[in-house]
């Protein structure tokens, strides 16, 4: 009976072992709810003055606290880690501050990250500073990049579209109003075009007027016609709406400059250099330009065309240099973007402030995106592997870069969503000739363009 009882004993402990190594494996955010959680928790708890002094992030303690410890006791003075706040579990991982001793700095600890994240056995350790003399290290218990999903508080609002989920599991949120002008990059089925697909699905909602150029003849922003308040789909109809928009931001400045015309007495609060300064009734709507494949702007097949090109470019560099204040603001994608492409290219991505870098074929396409503002992020958009597309190194002109994802959003959902806010869009009387027109055929079941993310 009692050898019964132990081979059954060790049943049950052999599966709730393969069990807990199943739920690891296949569902990190529930095994880290029930297991991870606790187990790192005591582990943190058990080691934490240890690793703290293994790490070097101790000090010698004070003076006064010295001499009562040898007044009191015969223990050996030892030196003190940082002081600790409350552990607070989340979905993903740990939060934790920590108050720096004094002759620390946020740096230091920021070094030790990845000695701390093999002694507390997490995924990885972030460090954040909070104020002077506080940081937080956020642990990440399991990749959530692994399959994305999104934190309930993205930090919406207007311009503000929370479009991919970085690696420490915070949401990347692309703010027009703090980043005006993006580059992305990205060879095919790099998760490019989904990138894009979140992007527009989320500024769908908002009152903003939404212009693509898409000179694949439509094929990737057509399904979102009904959003656009204007689309071209060849380099012709591009060269015809690019002075359109150039005019449109000719006026707006003159309408800023109108109401800069200051007579005395007037309220600070009624002096503005941009369209944000505005009163809301007299305020233009805002406009985001998506240029979907730039390099088919640049290339030309014969000299005749070169001129047009020119125009073009010169067109895109006004509006990248001028916009922000006038409420326009570039989305630029495309698989290389270099000197390579002509006169010009260069110049209008030194005004593309953000970067956003997928997979590419080569290192020097890599450079291009980030290696002007954050080198640290060109090996890893080259170490993105082709099994994971929508995987991205995202930077910009602070130097600073972090790993992002983008979920996964069906083309007939992101279809399905700008018909839905078709009302919304604004009337921008300019861009009413080349407002795209809606097809009646019926709809069928549609494909997604790009693959849904497999799992690793």
């Amino acid at each position: 009976m009692t050898d019964l009882m132990t081979v059954a004993e060790v049943g049950g402990s052999l599966a709730a072992i393969g069990g807990a190594a199943y739920a690891r494996h296949a569902h990190p955010a529930a095994y880290w709810s029930t297991v991870g959680i606790p187990a790192s928790v005591v582990r943190l708890l058990a080691s934490y003055s240890s690793t703290m002094d293994a790490c070097g992030l101790t000090v010698e303690p004070p003076r006064w606290r010295a001499l009562a410890v040898k007044a009191t006791t015969r223990r050996e003075i030892r030196p003190v880690p940082p002081r600790r706040g409350l552990i607070r579990p989340t979905a993903t991982g740990l939060r934790m501050r920590l108050r720096l001793a004094p002759g620390q700095e946020p740096a230091d600890v920021a070094a030790s990250a990845e000695r701390l994240r093999h002694a507390w056995g997490v995924h990885a350790v972030y460090v954040r500073d909070i104020k002077p003399g506080v940081v937080e290290l956020r642990l990440v218990g399991f990749d959530v990049l692994r399959k994305v999903r999104m934190p309930r508080r993205s930090g919406g609002g207007i311009l503000r579209v929370p479009v991919a989920l970085r690696e420490d599991a915070t949401a990347f949120v692309r703010d027009y109003r703090a980043v005006p002008h993006e580059l992305v990059l990205g060879a095919t089925l790099s998760g490019k075009s989904m990138y894009l697909r979140n992007l527009i699905a989320g500024l769908a909602d908002q009152p903003v007027a939404l212009v693509g150029i898409d000179c694949k003849r439509g094929v990737e922003l057509s399904p979102f016609a009904a959003r656009f308040s204007a689309l071209a789909t060849d380099q012709q109809q591009a060269a015809e709406l690019l002075p359109v928009l150039v005019s449109e931001m000719e006026d707006r400045y003159d309408l800023i400059k109108a109401r800069q015309g200051i007579a005395p007495g007037t309220p600070d609060e009624l002096i503005t250099s941009d369209i944000w300064g505005l009163p809301d009734e007299d305020r233009p709507p805002s406009l985001v330009l998506f240029i979907d494949e730039v390099a088919e702007l640049f290339l030309v097949a014969s000299r005749k065309d070169e001129d047009r090109r020119d125009e073009m470019v010169t067109q895109l560099i006004r509006l990248a240099q001028l916009g922000r204040a006038a409420g326009i603001y570039l989305e630029v994608c495309g698989q290389r973007f270099g000197a390579e492409l002509g006169k010009g290219a260069t110049m209008l991505r030194a005004q593309l402030t953000g970067r956003v870098c997928h997979r590419v074929n080569d290192e020097a396409s890599a450079k291009m995106a980030l290696g002007d503002i954050a080198p640290e992020a060109v090996y890893a958009a080259c170490s993105i592997p082709a099994e994971r597309p929508g995987l991205a190194a995202v930077g910009d002109t602070s130097g600073g870069w972090s790993r992002i994802r983008t979920p996964h959003l069906t083309l007939a959902d992101a279809a399905a969503t700008c018909r839905a806010a078709a009302h919304l869009a604004p009337d921008v009387p300019a861009l009413a000739p080349f407002r795209p027109s809606i097809s009646t055929v019926p709809a069928q079941s549609p494909q997604p363009v790009t693959a849904p993310h497999p799992a690793p």
